[in-house]
């Protein structure tokens, strides 16, 4: 051991660990990770030897990264190194990965993120860091790709002959030749171009002259130089992809620094396909011929790509959907019990053009399959009766609420990946099945009974009913005598409150316990059930327009909910026009809702027009609010005419063939089908 500049250069003895003053240093953070565990993790990996293992790495992983960029301190990267290096050490790969980790937050946080020290200390391990790169283990060696300057990794792929380390370098030539061309010039241009002009070679040479799944890694590197490149090179990709005798081989080679388990053959077909993205009609085009691919060889892992990648298309494009639909019915039969649950669900989004396969979806109601692969909650028959509601097939309703309760009998909630395919959320299959409360809505009462007396309180299900109860409106009056209690419960009152005034005249009586529940709720939702009280038993109630008018001019509040709720009152709130013009003039949020409410308390339109013009000339822009967009389309609505700026503007948001939502997944459908129909509602008015 000999110390240089206050770092140790160390070996990998317990005593060498012990040598440093540890308490000179400080960790990434250290109110939560002391500098003590460090000396501590690194004798443990020391002491184990062989029988050190990724987990023995993990509070160094805590301790020597800085959240937000940075490093701390440099007195453990020489112990690093050397128990990297040495072959009797368990968990060298971790160790690779880790330093491959310091390396890449130094390089985030630049020359003012990291010590002077830190630097240095790299700089004199570098002859062993870079060693790595020809360890004679493949693992090691593949983990070294990521502390490898761009000469260091082109050398190598000169040196490589393990296939499974070619691939993630070839990947990574790619990688690092479009980030060379696209760094500032400063430096030898020269160099950058030299660089990028060998691997390009490189890449030209694997795809005239290596193995199949080499070549699939080329073009996947090249896309990085130039995006078009997968689509002149799409029969290539298709071929591979879609050759039987090929699949195994994927997961043999495409292991990828970091990554624990290597890429199937479907992980890299997603990938593919995902580089076609920028020219859609391409991408559409190569997801067909994967799906014609898989049904000659009757593939299914390749048509649950194929149905992934539809899905994922369909949710950000409407012109996707005249491909997705034949395509998705004709796995409405398969075999696979994945592919016809993903199938079903494409068809239910696709509706009502899906309606010719009505017969086939009613088919699969009682079909069990599960997906097992991609962990979708539901069965085949859930997605199919979802299907036939959305067409407005009675045949999905016998057993529809029973399973979409379902997954709540035994638990309080669900989880998902967001932008994945699922099961819709309850409210969202019911609300629009108003016609059949009288059907629906024992069964849901029913669930709702069962679900308080399994868990003694009220849950999911009880949150669906008040949300449909309020959607269905009268027709869900036999929900009163269970819905009206909760008016005492703070968690649902408010709810309980838009509900009852949705049930209209019938549920009139209920106005005193709409005022009495007031002492119930936050002092800040008086006026708000002081106005629902005065909406639902009628006449003229003084106390609400007061209280409303209060709200609207209190500079300490936000005015957006009060004066929502003040426009119901029409003229009667003259007093309170004037700050209404106020908060839509000069308030951040609320404009739409302050200008409908002028309109309505004055019964002037013109400044009320243009600041709901202004909202959707705004969106053929950059603007995607579209909360925004669909509260002007209703103050259009309320108001009864459009001008023609904004009708020229909302005929340009009509005619976009992207979604019109902030969702990617099947919400995406959903909003995309109401904003338009809005739009149609308000384009239609004169």
């Amino acid at each position: 051991m000999r110390r240089t500049d206050g770092v140790a250069v160390a070996g990998t003895s317990v005593e060498a660990v012990d040598a440093v003053d540890w308490s000179r240093f400080r960790t990434g953070v250290p109110e939560q990770h002391p500098v003590k565990e460090i000396p501590a993790a690194l004798r443990r990996l020391v002491e184990r030897g062989a029988a050190a293992t990724e987990e023995d790495c993990h509070r160094l992983y805590s301790c020597l990264l800085v959240a937000g960029g940075g490093l701390s301190s440099a007195a453990a990267l020489p112990f690093l190194t050397a128990l990297a290096c040495d072959p009797a050490n368990g968990a060298r790969v971790t160790l690779v990965e880790l330093l491959g980790a310091l390396n890449g937050a130094a390089r985030e946080a630049g020359e003012q993120g990291t010590h002077d020290a830190w630097r240095e200390e790299w700089r004199r391990q570098g002859d062993k860091i870079t060693a790595l790169l020809a360890d004679p283990v493949p693992s090691v060696r593949r983990a070294a790709l990521l502390l490898a300057d761009d000469d260091a990794l082109l050398e190598r792929w000169h040196a490589e002959t393990d296939p499974a380390v070619r691939l993630p370098l070839l990947l990574a030539l790619g990688t690092r030749a479009a980030t060379t061309a696209g760094a500032p010039r400063t430096g030898s241009p020269g160099g950058r171009h030299r660089f990028a002009g060998a691997v390009e070679a490189a890449l030209s040479r694997v795809l005239r002259d290596d193995e199949p799944v080499i070549k699939v890694a080329a073009v996947i590197a090249l896309a990085s130089l130039d995006r078009d490149a997968p689509l002149r090179h799409a029969d290539l990709l298709l071929g591979v992809l879609a050759d039987p005798a090929v699949r195994p081989r994927f997961e043999r080679i495409w292991w990828l620094p970091e990554v624990e388990t290597p890429f199937t053959r479907d992980d890299v077909a997603s990938w593919v396909s995902g580089l076609l993205d920028h020219v859609p009609p391409a991408a559409l085009s190569f997801v067909t011929r994967l799906a014609e691919a898989a049904e000659r060889t009757a593939d299914d892992g390749l048509r649950r790509v194929v149905l992934d990648e539809a899905w994922r298309h369909l949710v950000l494009r409407r012109s996707a959907a005249s491909t997705v639909l034949p395509l998705a019915a004709r796995m409405l039969d398969c075999a696979d019990d994945c592919v016809r649950l993903k199938a079903a669900h494409l068809l239910a989004m696709l509706a009502p053009a899906s309606g010719p396969y009505a017969d086939r979806l009613a088919a699969l109601l009682d079909d069990p399959g599960t997906d097992e692969v991609s962990c979708i909650e539901g069965t085949v028959g859930d997605f199919a009766r979802w299907a036939l509601v959305r067409l407005g097939d009675p045949r999905g309703l016998p057993g529809l609420v029973e399973s979409l309760c379902a997954p709540y009998r035994e638990q309080f909630g669900r989880s998902w990946v967001a932008g994945d395919p699922r099961r819709p959320e309850m409210h969202e299959v019911l609300a629009p099945l108003r016609e059949h409360a009288n059907v629906l809505l024992p069964a849901l009462l029913e669930e709702v009974r069962q679900d308080h007396e399994r868990h003694g309180d009220h849950g999911e299900i009880m949150g669906t009913l008040l949300r449909v109860a309020e959607e269905w409106g009268p027709d869900a009056l036999p929900a009163l005598p269970v819905v009206l209690p909760l008016l005492k419960d703070t968690r649902y009152s408010l709810r309980v409150v838009d509900v009852l005034l949705a049930m209209g005249p019938g549920a009139a009586s209920t106005a005193s316990a709409v005022r009495d529940a007031v002492v119930l709720d936050h002092p800040g939702n008086h006026h708000r059930t002081a106005w629902a009280a005065w909406r639902i038993a009628g006449g003229d109630d003084g106390t609400a327009l007061r209280l409303l008018g209060e709200a609207v001019h209190d500079e300490q509040a936000s005015p957006y909910g009060p004066v929502l709720l003040l426009s119901d009152f029409g003229p009667a709130a003259a007093a309170h026009a004037g700050r209404v013009r106020e908060v839509m003039e000069n308030a951040e949020h609320g404009k739409v809702t302050a200008a409908v409410a002028l309109w309505a308390i004055t019964g002037e339109p013109g400044a009320a027009l243009a600041v709901l013009e202004q909202v959707v000339v705004r969106f053929t822009g950059d603007d995607d609010r579209y909360g925004d967009l669909a509260e002007a389309l209703r103050g259009f609505s309320r108001i009864g005419t459009v001008t023609p700026a904004a009708r020229r503007a909302l005929r340009l948001v009509g005619a976009r063939d992207l979604r019109l939502s902030a969702h990617r997944d099947y919400r995406a459908v959903l909003d995309d089908q109401e904003l338009r129909t809005a739009i149609a509602a308000v384009l239609a008015l004169p």
